[in-house]
């Protein structure tokens, strides 16, 4: 069966080099993510903002993050010219970033007080229109660089690659070189040299990810298949009938609310830099872990392109639950501040949070990233049901919702703070370890992740697309252009 399939469907293979560098547009927006990620020290620290006061702004920025989705995505189906449909966003989206960047970090805190808070809203409101620029394009651009069912997980290795080396990378520049050097989150100079890396590696990342998508990105392609109009009301369609997309935003929105939770700053300084007394293992840990993590992913990508990309986030959603509740086990150790790096001082609770975290945070990496390519599979889904071609809208509309509950995610850190009596600054490096912060920190960090990952598992029942029926889509579309 699988090769007579394979002779009746042609599909849009891309070559492995492409999808790798088209990847790295992830890569890109997560660079600047990771560092808008201090951004609440910052505005704490050097701005002179309350931590209820930062919380509040960046809750609102991130809902208007959300917001401006929908309308980027309707501009990018409408977009067509000698530079593509994806090409134009991606750089220009970079750009805004770059220079918004630059202000923000650089001038807010020189400003009088009375002119900080509009200021930066407005710098961060620009930041948030290029970076939606530039998301939209990875939500979206899947659609035109494969449609082949076992070509479409490999993306998630790629994504998941160039995250860790983003993210990781970014820990591991903070917490053991820019740190030490400046003393903390409080000198203007660690801000200012850590945008200069940020806007160079972001500016590689997407030179070479408008490469890798460029022969796919044109004219010609958008000709055969946009035969229908896009217009506003496409939304709403979608959303009334387009049912693997509004089951896969619950899944994988519930996932993003506890993503921006375990992952937030704060909750890493709470973690590494009080519980553990060390706030070098963040930086660390991402690089000694590297190797066996991609292992992990490596496993289920190969799960993906044998039983689908549904079977294989369902698996690792489970594994990833389990996974967690030990993990809850070992951070309640009394010794847990003796987990170490150094080799001459390796102890069983070490050892212990080693293997927990890479098969934890291997489950992590696929579930946060299958969900790209699946978005795919909900736009060729659309094409096959109402003969639209919007990879725009889709992208737009998962990525609203995705960016709301992420929004929520960091309300949610900062009213946690909040009834812990965190009111006017951040946990600091070397505070003291309360049985209060202790269990806040593990709750942040193991509970709500374990609470998104059911209601994740419980939405996928009802998600219909799997590796079967998009086979089945693919010839459907085949035969329709011809």
């Amino acid at each position: 069966m699988e090769r007579k399939e394979k002779r009746d469907v042609q599909y849009n293979d891309a070559k492995l080099w492409q999808l790798g560098l088209f990847s790295m547009n992830n890569a890109a927006t997560n660079l600047y993510l990771a560092l808008m990620g201090y951004i609440s020290y910052y505005a704490n620290s050097m701005a002179g903002f309350s931590v209820v006061l930062v919380s509040c702004l960046l809750t609102g920025l991130s809902v208007f993050d959300g917001v401006s989705d929908p309308v980027v995505g309707f501009f990018l189906d409408k977009t067509r010219g000698r530079f593509g449909k994806f090409r134009p966003f991606m750089v220009f989206g970079n750009l805004i970033m770059a220079v918004s960047t630059i202000l923000l970090f650089v001038t807010t805190h020189e400003l009088p007080r009375a002119v900080r808070v509009p200021y930066f809203v407005a710098l961060y409101a620009l930041f948030v229109v290029g970076y939606t620029f530039q998301t939209v394009v990875g939500k979206s651009g899947q659609t035109v660089i494969t449609n082949n069912p076992s070509q479409r997980p490999l993306s998630t290795y790629f994504d998941s690659v160039f995250l860790m080396a983003a993210y990781g990378g970014s820990a591991l520049f903070v917490a053991n070189y820019l740190v030490p050097k400046y003393g903390g989150f409080t000198n203007e100079d660690l801000y200012l040299e850590y945008i200069f890396w940020v806007i160079l590696f972001s500016g590689v990342c997407t030179a070479l990810a408008v490469w890798g998508i460029w022969e796919k990105d044109t004219d010609a392609v958008y000709v055969a298949r946009q035969a229908k109009k896009v217009r506003i009301r496409d939304y709403w369609e979608i959303i009334r009938y387009n049912r693997p997309i509004r089951v896969l935003i619950i899944a994988a929105c519930t996932d993003k609310f506890a993503a921006t939770v375990y992952s937030h700053t704060t909750v890493g300084v709470m973690l590494y830099g009080i519980m553990m007394e060390d706030y070098g293992i963040a930086g660390l840990i991402g690089v000694v872990t590297a190797i066996p993590t991609l292992l992990v992913v490596s496993l289920g990508i190969r799960v993906a392109q044998r039983t689908g990309q549904k079977r294989a986030l369902v698996l690792f959603t489970g594994m990833g639950i389990f996974f967690q509740v030990i993990m809850i086990l070992v951070l309640i150790q009394e010794n847990v501040n003796t987990i170490t790096f150094r080799l001459s001082k390796i102890n069983g609770v070490t050892v212990a949070f080693m293997v927990i975290y890479v098969l934890l945070n291997g489950c992590k990496s696929i579930t946060n990233n299958m969900v790209v390519p699946m978005i795919a599979d909900c736009s060729d889904y659309e094409e096959y049901r109402s003969g639209r071609f919007v990879p725009g809208l889709m992208g737009a509309l998962f990525s609203f919702v995705d960016k709301v509950f992420a929004a929520l995610g960091t309300a949610f850190v900062g009213l946690v703070l909040m009834l812990i009596g965190y009111n006017q600054s951040f946990p600091q490096i070397g505070d003291a370890v309360t049985p209060v912060l202790k269990w806040t920190t593990i709750f942040l960090y193991c509970g709500t992740p374990i609470i998104g990952w059911v209601i994740s598992l419980i939405a996928m029942k009802f998600y219909s697309l799997d590796k079967r029926k998009m086979k089945e889509i693919a010839k459907a579309l085949q035969e329709d252009v011809k």
